[in-house]
């Protein structure tokens, strides 16, 4: 079906508007990656699914497509945790390359992806370039991720598609679904834990929603400034999906807002190389690591024994 039948369906403003069923949001996803919608359509799509909302059935959709051209990697030995990375921080150190490199200790294969989506911030990306670990040349076929073994990807290896829609923000300045698609997709092929966030109430429904549909294994929890790392300053939901059956981890305590001391400060927050360098004092024990993020690693340790 053309994309003018989609785009008459779904930008008819919040109340107006019509979800649409599963296969033809994953027809219209499907267009819009290829690059069979025009520039000025894509931008349509865009604006209409940011007044809309993007509907359980429509997400289920954009993730059928996204999967369909997926670059996936080999099975790993034990399960795969999957780390989206795409806001990067502005006012705190950004901590998921530390989550990342913790989990790997534990002796858990890790997969970091993303690309910069933000003007301003620092991204992960950034500051394990600073910590001297490259990021993925080109995908690995016959190389599965080792255990304890930390890879970061571009978004573009993994599906050129998704990263030129994401970058469709810098010519419209709004966010559009690939934003939220890139926090649920699954790039391996065996077993994977995607640890996953939200900004707001009504994607928390969401995002849940999918991953139990999907019978998707991971953690889902509110975003440190867009990011799946636990924030070090207070104690937050966190929910566990083992095949899509959900358990709550941890609950919200309505403790006061404080900032732990050993973290940098919020001048060097905006500067790769000041984080890189906590990040190692942090392995190096020299401080404790967060205790937020602690709990975090014990649970997506606690998640992959489920899966094996």
């Amino acid at each position: 079906m053309s994309i003018n039948h989609y785009l008459r369906c779904i930008g008819r403003g919040k109340h107006g508007a019509r979800a649409l069923p599963r296969e033809q949001a994953a027809d219209l996803f499907a267009q819009v990656l290829d690059g069979h919608a025009s520039d000025l359509a894509t931008g349509a799509f865009c604006v209409a699914m940011r007044f809309k909302g993007i509907a359980p059935e429509e997400m289920l959709g954009f993730l059928d497509a996204t999967h369909a051209r997926l670059a996936r990697l080999p099975a790993t030995r034990r399960p795969l945790v999957v780390l989206p990375s795409y806001n990067g921080a502005r006012r705190l150190p950004v901590l998921t390359p530390l989550l990342a490199l913790l989990v790997a200790r534990a002796g858990l294969p890790v997969l970091l992806h993303g690309c910069p989506t933000e003007a301003r911030r620092v991204t992960s990306q950034a500051v394990l370039t600073a910590l001297g670990i490259p990021a993925l040349g080109a995908l690995r076929p016959n190389h599965p991720i080792a255990d304890g073994e930390l890879v970061h990807a571009d978004t573009a290896l993994l599906c050129p598609g998704i990263k030129r829609l994401l970058d469709v923000r810098q010519a419209i300045g709004l966010r559009n679904p690939a934003h939220s698609v890139v926090k649920l997709m699954q790039p391996g092929l065996g077993a994977q834990l995607i640890i996953s966030s939200y900004t707001h109430t009504e994607y928390a429904h969401l995002m849940t929603e999918t991953f139990e549909r999907m019978g998707i294994s991971g953690m889902l929890s509110k975003g440190t400034e867009g990011e799946s790392v636990a924030d070090p300053r207070r104690t937050l939901q966190i929910d566990g999906f083992v095949r899509g059956a959900r358990r709550l981890l941890q609950t919200k305590e309505a403790d006061p807002f404080t900032e732990p001391l050993c973290l940098p400060s919020a001048l060097d927050a905006t500067d790769a190389a000041a984080t890189a360098d906590y990040t190692r004092r942090v392995l190096l024990g020299k401080v404790p690591v967060p205790e937020a993020i602690e709990r975090q690693v014990a649970g997506i340790c606690a998640l992959a024994r489920e899966l094996e």
